[in-house]
């Protein structure tokens, strides 16, 4: 388990981040069109999880709205934005924000992609939605980077997860 805080309030999470090197854990995620998605639909790609609570919070917002920035100049790269938000909001946070260079999934049926990659928040005003992270997976299906923000406000490092490609 990771320990994290929310506004200085320890909180935990079911477990820890999958380890440097070893291969992604496969996924079932919505997309906005509710059309399932899973690892193998980006396969050959390297990809960034930018993985967050809610995309109705500051925080949460900023993150999506910087891979948007970045993610249009990098070559063989998806951005993933996942939280446990409905399609719907996310959609809608994206047509209102001009974002186009993400792509938003959803973990809102079953939640087994924050329990399976270790990343849900187990206690605390949050329980059950996704804490604060970055994974990247290399085109061979790797993990090569993870970053879980120890204070679930902050940012992430969007340079060192940049460099990390």
């Amino acid at each position: 388990m990771a320990s994290i805080t929310l506004q200085g309030n320890p909180v935990e999470t079911v477990g820890n981040l999958p380890k440097t090197g070893n291969k992604a854990m496969d996924f079932s995620l919505a997309a906005t069109d509710l059309s399932i998605k899973s690892l193998s639909d980006f396969s050959g790609s390297r990809l960034i999880l930018n993985i967050f609570p809610s995309v109705d919070t500051g925080t949460c917002a900023t993150s999506v709205r910087e891979f948007n920035k970045k993610a249009s100049s990098i070559e063989n790269t998806k951005v993933l934005c996942i939280s446990r938000d409905l399609p719907f909001a996310q959609g809608r946070f994206c047509g209102a924000e001009g974002i186009e260079n993400v792509v938003m999934l959803s973990d809102f049926s079953t939640g087994s992609f924050g329990k399976d990659y270790g990343l849900e928040i187990k206690d605390g005003p949050l329980s059950g939605l996704h804490s604060r992270c970055i994974v990247i997976i290399n085109e061979e299906g790797n993990v090569t980077y993870t970053e879980q923000v120890s204070e679930i406000v902050d940012e992430p490092n969007y340079e060192a997860a940049l460099k990390a490609l």
